[in-house]
């Protein structure tokens, strides 16, 4: 497994501790131990116990428990940390929260919208609506985008686009698409051009070693 600490992969046998059963069915402890970073990492476990086999017959839910983490892959170093921070919180709480997560990644991408693409500052509906017509954001990148307005029904909760901050209702699905698109966002301002500018770069060095002139 890739450990939830470090992020390294490491190869551990899980092991369990049973703790007590309730009208949910039997709980237990899962615990292993990084052998890169030594890190411990918990679950909470709940489902049918097998009692002498030590082990669940069938499990009903697993909890991370520490760290705790999202499960979602680390950002690129090359991402902002204004940026950074709230998507990572947003992430964070969205299993505990999707109306607290929604509410920091709208706030993040209202941010990186007026930073990055620099709209005129508006509402937040307004501001992907200008960003949308400029036609400069990758079709899929856009239509993602545009999916933020609807699935968000900014018509009805208009809260949403005017304090993007509030913690307001959301649409199923909504708190986990608006993380999807920031990180499109985050490799189109940020990683690909990193990335371009390093490739480009290597390639120069190369052909200043041949003795011919760089890349414009």
């Amino acid at each position: 497994m890739k450990c939830p600490h470090c992020t390294v992969d490491f190869h551990d046998k899980e092991e369990l501790s049973y703790v007590q059963r309730d009208e949910d069915g039997d709980w237990a402890l899962g615990k292993r131990r990084c052998s890169a970073c030594g890190r411990l990492i918990l679950r909470l476990i709940n489902g049918s116990w097998a009692g002498g086999y030590h082990r669940f017959e069938e499990i009903t839910s697993s909890r991370l428990i520490l760290p705790k983490a999202s499960g979602r892959s680390p950002l690129s170093p090359e991402v902002l940390q204004k940026y950074a921070e709230d998507y990572n919180e947003a992430c964070l709480v969205l299993a505990d929260s999707s109306k607290a997560s929604a509410a920091l990644s709208r706030r993040c991408l209202q941010l990186l919208l007026r930073d990055e693409a620099k709209v005129k500052h508006q509402d937040l509906f307004k501001e992907i609506q200008e960003l949308l017509d400029r036609g400069t954001l990758p079709s899929h990148i856009a239509e993602s985008l545009d999916v933020v307005r609807n699935i968000g029904n900014f018509a009805a909760h208009p809260i949403k686009s005017q304090s993007t901050g509030e913690i307001v209702p959301v649409e199923p699905g909504e708190a986990e698409w608006n993380l999807d698109v920031l990180e499109s966002l985050f490799d189109f301002y940020f990683v690909a051009p990193a990335h371009t500018k390093a490739r480009k770069a290597a390639l120069n060095k190369k052909l200043a070693d041949a003795g011919k002139p760089p890349l414009k």
